[in-house]
Parts: C-alpha cells; structure tokens; sequence
C-alpha cells in the first residue's frame, strides 16, 4: 500500500528498507505508486555522486540492462536523477535505477555453506546463466561479472542474471577491466585476460561462468588464495584441477566440458554461450560433448611433487570422499607423507612475480586517471540530428555518421503515426547532446499495432463503442437490422467481422437488432407446418383458424392476419384451408300418389291402330 509520508523519487517511487548494498550502490526495496506494484530502486551511493567515472557506469549499466528483455535477465523498468541534499549542504544529482523486485535469494547464498549442489540442480542454474548471456552476447553486451552474487534464483526457481554494473560493449576499444587503479570484478571469478587487464569478449563471461559451475558442483572455487592478487595470479598462470577429483560423482564428461570453459587462451574456449549450454546438457545426459579429454588441459608434471589432501569440506549427501590436491586451495590433515620442498629460488622468483605484477598495476592505474583525466577535458559533444522520425533508414544513418555518430538498428516498433519502414523512434534522442562517437540506435515502424476485433455479439451500444475505443478501432456507421437473433438495441454483425485483426485506427462500422422481424408475403398458399416452422424461426407465436375454401387445398394456409415488418415475439393469426364446402343433400317430394290407376289399358287392336278387325 502506498506511505504518503514515504520518500519518493520522480514524485512516484517510494524508497522503502535497505535490501542490498555494492561497492557502488544501495538497493532499497520500492513501491512504485503510478503502476501499483513492488520494486527494487538501485541507488548511487552519495559519497560516489559527485565522481564522474561512477556517474559514468551507473548510467551504463542502466542503459546496457535497459536493452535487456529476456527471462533471465532482471528487468529495468526506470532510470532517473534525484536532486539529494548532500552532507555539505549541496544538491547532488544522484542517479537511480528501477528494477524488477525478485523475490528469492543469490547463488552466493546457496553455496555460503561450502556445500555442493546436486548435479542436475547445478548444471539448471548454469544453463540459466548461459540462456542470459547467450542474448545479452547477441545484442552485442559483455556482462564482465558473473559471479554467485549477480545470479538469483527466484520463489519459483528460476535463474535471474543482475548487476550489469560493468557490462560493456564488445565493440568498445576501451572495454579493459582496469579501473580507478583497480581490477573490476570479483578475483575467484576473473578469467586471465580481465585479471591481466586486457581486452575482453564474450569467452570471458565464459569463463566466468566454468568457475560459477565449478563451484555449484564442488563447492569451492576453483583456485583460492590468501589475497585477491594470489588468485588472480593462478587464473593467469595454473590449471585448475579437474572437478571429479574434487567432487567423485561428476561425470567425466562434464570435467571436460568444464575445464574447456576454463580454457587460459580464450580461442580455446566455447565461441558461444549457446555452444556451452548444449555441451554441458549433453554431459549429463551421457551423449558426446565437443570439448577435448581432460588431459589436454594438464600442466607438464616437474621434479617438484605435492602430496595429495583428503578435502573434508562439505559435500553432496551421496557423494563418497575422494582426495583433492593442495593446490586447488584447499587444505588438508598432515599425510605423513614426504614432500620434496621447493627450492628457496623458486620460492622467491615466484614473490618478485608478484612484485612485478602489483608494480605494473599501480602504475597502469596511475598513467589511467591521469591520461583518463586528459581525456575528459577533451571530449566532444555533439546533438543528435534533428528530424529523424519519420526519415527512411538511409536517410537516418547517414544524417546519424554525418554527426559523427555511430548509428545503430534496432528492433522495428509499432507506430500509430510513422508509416512503415520509416524510423519511429530514436535512442537518445533528437538533439539531445552526446559524446562523438557515441551509438544512436533507430527504430523503425512496423506500422500501426493490429487487434482483433473481439466477438462483441449481443452487446449493447456502449460498450461496444468502449471497446472499439480501447482497441484504437475508429466508430464508423451504425444501421439497424430487423433480426431475430438479438433483441433491440444489441450487436448483430460488426465489419470488418468479429474475429479478424485489423490495423489500429481501422474504421469499425456496426449492425444492431431493430427490435422488428420481417413475415414473408409468399405463406399464404403453403402447408400450415412450414407456415408454423417460419414463423417459429422469427420468434413469433401463431393462433390458427380453419375455414372452407374452394382453391386453397386442405391443410394449406389461406392467409395470415399480418405481414411484413412486425415488433419481436408477436402473434399471427393464420387461416388454414379445410377444403370444398360439402355438396347440398337432394329433398324428397312431399305429396305423391299413393294409389294406382284402376282401370287398365284396353288391349291394343290387332291393327296396330286401335281399331278392331275381322277375324
């Protein structure tokens, strides 16, 4: 729930409990009132506002994170600049990050036991960390510090990669790890090149990664030493052991591939994180790997020999002990054993080494502020054209290199008002000034964002006018329709239709019920049921009566008592033939003589005339 007396920044993000504290910055837990939802708000400390190399990969890794979407990744939602009242009584600008809030603890927690993880849980998280840097490698990011403490595992156990604090272009000339007079990263994790302060790439991470492995399966790193020098020392210089004899269940196969990412010359390395993952899933399901038997990796031996150490750190409930040697990092009981000491010389050339090495470090980082401090008194700024949304993709590169800038392709965007193939969108922005040389990157139009119109039938007019309206649809005609499929005032038919995506911005025109249906005028004359089965369609209700009818056969209909347009559910009257009238039944004579003649005819003459003749 919002505070109101909390302290906010940008007016809308509460700065809750302190949940994480770096070198660099302070993690508080935030509320972000505008979207009502939990965040992690990353603060530069104060005392480091005001430097400008801080100020500088703070903002870096806001916008390298902020480039990043993936599920693997931890989201920036925000970047901003707060005005902080300092100690002194000065305003500082300090710069801040939102971030997505991941419940869950680090892998730094996991291991803080020294205790290894089952193999399958392990060879999960790396595969975590691996997908993660296969996308940021792909958009042309270097992460420089993976370590336990920058990969979290969430409630529901899933791997989150943090902290691109010090991520770096891999087009970036000056992508070295030496800083402030100082090597960045953490010394356990530092592949050879970071820790010799050289140029690095995406087989650093790598490497980083083959040590984070090592350890889920180990439980220790894979060198250790009494300073962070001593183990940087060993990263450039030593083998680490193989992980099966630290740890006796790892499959031989997975040492190998193991080992392969812990390669020295990193051309010896996986040229991908993506070839890493498939070999390290390979491993463990028993199928070939591409990477070279462990003895490839193995030092020379020499006259020198060290004994070997019973490791007595924790380790997997079903794992059975196996030896591990002294020099991995670990230490162990007195064997009893005789060791060949190393000569004192040796002993001596190995501490000028360091000398040597610290010497140059120090020098390094002296000649680094000092020429770096040159450096800024001589930077160039320059703005970002003006008028590029809207351009087509030549004409935006080359008014972008005609400023001396570096343009950039990024992902097409949906754009309501830029037409499609022009540049929609601009990082940064028109005229804001930058550094020469630095990145613009362009963003062009896909066009307007499609919707699907969503099946609205038997909604009423206003609520399908707010949907239209959230859909960025534009309401067009609106005619009635006499129906008996919807009741008066509800949706009928949309067009373009329901269920089709469209443009935004597409003009929606709707068919609504008139409340009326239509009786054909061609019934009369048909049997009654299919007169009954029409009118029963139209959702109206029918009352017969019969009468005689000489030229409408029997059963058939004679007429109706309406046609044409009349209001929903009403009732027709309909006449139905019963045929002919009958015939009229003929009426006896009422008076007839019931008596006959008594007096018979006389015989006729024999001469046919009546007359009689002689015999």
């Amino acid at each position: 729930m919002p505070n109101p007396n909390a302290r906010k920044l940008a007016g809308r993000y509460e700065i809750r409990s302190l949940i994480g504290r770096g070198g660099m910055a302070e993690v508080h837990l935030g509320f972000d009132t505008r979207l009502s939802r939990v965040v992690a708000v990353k603060i530069l400390r104060m005392d480091l506002a005001r430097d400008n190399i801080f100020q500088t990969r703070f903002r870096r890794e806001a916008q390298a994170a902020a480039s990043l979407n993936h599920p693997n990744i931890v989201s920036v939602y925000d970047t901003g600049e707060e005005m902080i009242l300092g100690a002194d009584g000065h305003s500082v600008a300090v710069p801040y990050i939102v971030m997505e809030y991941v419940e869950g603890h680090t892998v730094k927690d996991l291991l803080g036991d020294g205790t290894a993880v089952p193999i399958n849980e392990a060879v999960e998280i790396t595969a975590g960390v691996l997908s993660a840097l296969e996308y940021s490698h792909a958009a042309g990011l270097v992460h420089r510090d993976i370590k336990p403490g920058n990969i979290m595992l969430t409630a529901d156990a899933k791997v989150k990669v943090m902290d691109f604090g010090i991520a770096r272009a891999m087009t970036d000339s000056q992508a070295t790890m030496t800083q402030t007079n100082a090597v960045v990263g953490t010394a356990q994790y530092l592949s050879p090149e970071q820790a010799r302060g050289e140029i690095v790439d995406e087989r650093s991470d790598l490497y980083s990664a083959g040590c984070v492995l090592f350890e889920l399966l180990t439980g220790i790193p894979p060198f250790k030493g009494d300073s962070a020098v001593s183990v940087a020392y060993q990263h450039v210089s030593e083998v680490p052991p193989v992980p099966s004899s630290v740890a006796g269940d790892i499959p031989v196969s997975l040492d190998r591939v193991i080992l392969k990412a812990l390669a020295k010359n990193p051309a010896d390395r996986y040229a991908t994180a993506a070839l890493m993952r498939i070999d390290m899933i390979r491993a463990i399901e028993g199928l070939p790997v591409d990477a070279p038997d462990t003895s490839a990796w193995t030092q020379p031996l020499t006259a020198v020999t060290t004994p070997m150490a019973a490791y007595t750190g924790p380790r997997r409930s079903d794992r059975t002990q196996v030896a591990a040697p002294v020099g991995a990092g670990m230490s162990g009981p007195d064997t009893g054993e005789m060791a060949l000491e190393e000569p004192p010389k040796k002993k001596r050339g190995w501490w000028i080494a360091l000398i040597v090495i610290l010497a140059l470090a120090i020098v390094g980082g002296i000649l680094w502020v000092i020429l770096g401090q040159d450096k800024q008194k001589e930077i160039e700024t320059v703005a970002v054209p003006a008028g590029l949304i809207g351009m087509t993709q030549s004409e935006a590169r080359a008014a972008i290199a005609d400023a001396g800038l570096v343009f950039i392709l990024g992902d097409p965007i949906n754009s309501d008002t830029v037409d499609v193939d022009l540049v929609a969108k601009v990082d940064p922005e028109s005229e804001q000034v930058v550094e020469v040389g630095s990145k613009v990157t362009v963003h062009l139009s896909l066009g307007k964002k499609s919707e699907k119109i969503p099946d609205m039938t038997g909604w009423k007019q206003a609520q399908v006018e707010q949907e239209l309206a959230s859909l960025g649809m534009v309401l067009g005609t609106i005619e009635e329709q006499d129906t008996p499929q919807a009741r008066m005032g509800e949706l009928v038919s949309t067009d373009p239709a329901m269920g089709s995506v469209q443009p935004r911005g597409t003009v929606v025109n709707l068919v609504f019920a008139s409340g009326y249906v239509s009786i054909p005028d061609n019934l009369a004359g048909r049997p009654e049921n299919e007169v009954r089965e029409a009118l029963r369609n139209l959702g109206l209700s029918m009352e017969v009566r019969t009468e005689n009818n000489d030229s409408v056969p029997s059963g058939s209909v004679v007429s109706l008592s309406q046609t044409g347009r009349v209001p929903q559910g009403a009732s027709v009257t309909v006449t139905v033939s019963s045929g002919p009238a009958p015939a009229p039944t003929p009426t006896p004579d009422p008076t007839p003589d019931p008596t006959p003649d008594p007096t018979p005819d006389p015989d006729p003459a024999p001469g046919g005339d009546g007359t009689p003749t002689d015999g």
